[in-house]
């Protein structure tokens, strides 16, 4: 029954691995359904260098082996992908997220991601008061608060594709 189990696993693996591996990627500066993006020329690499992109973390720290660390190595990423200038900011308690937050606005930053639901109501009155700023939250998202704040958006992850997935795989 186990070896069967885990056959059956590596079979499903190499099929998802096979087919995925069929599709064209998207060429640079298009959409998905293959149209020009309207932002094709301020997102290509290399053009970055008038652009900063900022982050706060929650009391997590960015070593957390979570969001914040998946966070934080998307903004690394970035910096060395496309050349665009980077602030980061550690929260230590629930007490630093508020200035955390307006230390990336005084940094001049044109996004400011902050990471984890417990930074949110912070989040929310730094968006309505510098509605120049483009913000983003990981892991939350307020559908009676944030349309109010049309400068913020949710970042949350569809957890239930890979429960699927395992639940299948389990009853398998």
């Amino acid at each position: 029954m186990r070896r069967s189990l885990a056959l059956t696993g590596a079979l499903l693996g190499a099929a998802a691995l096979a087919l995925s591996s069929c599709a064209q990627p998207p060429s640079p500066g298009t959409t998905a359904s293959g149209e020009p993006s309207a932002s094709a020329s301020a997102s290509a690499p290399g053009g970055g260098g008038d652009f900063k992109a900022c982050m706060v973390s929650d009391s997590g720290g960015f070593d957390d082996k979570s969001f914040n660390q998946t966070s934080y190595k998307g903004l690394t990423d970035a910096k060395a992908q496309l050349s665009i200038e980077t602030a980061e900011v550690e929260s230590a308690t629930a007490s630093d997220f508020a200035k955390n937050i307006q230390s990336m606005v005084d940094a001049k930053c044109q996004m400011i991601v902050t990471v984890g639901f417990l930074l949110s109501d912070d989040t929310l009155a730094a968006a309505k008061k510098n509605t120049e700023i483009t913000f983003a939250i990981v892991d939350n998202n307020d559908p009676e608060n944030y349309p109010a704040a049309k400068n913020l958006k949710p970042l949350t992850f569809n957890t239930a594709e890979s429960s699927f997935l395992a639940g299948y795989m389990a009853a398998g």
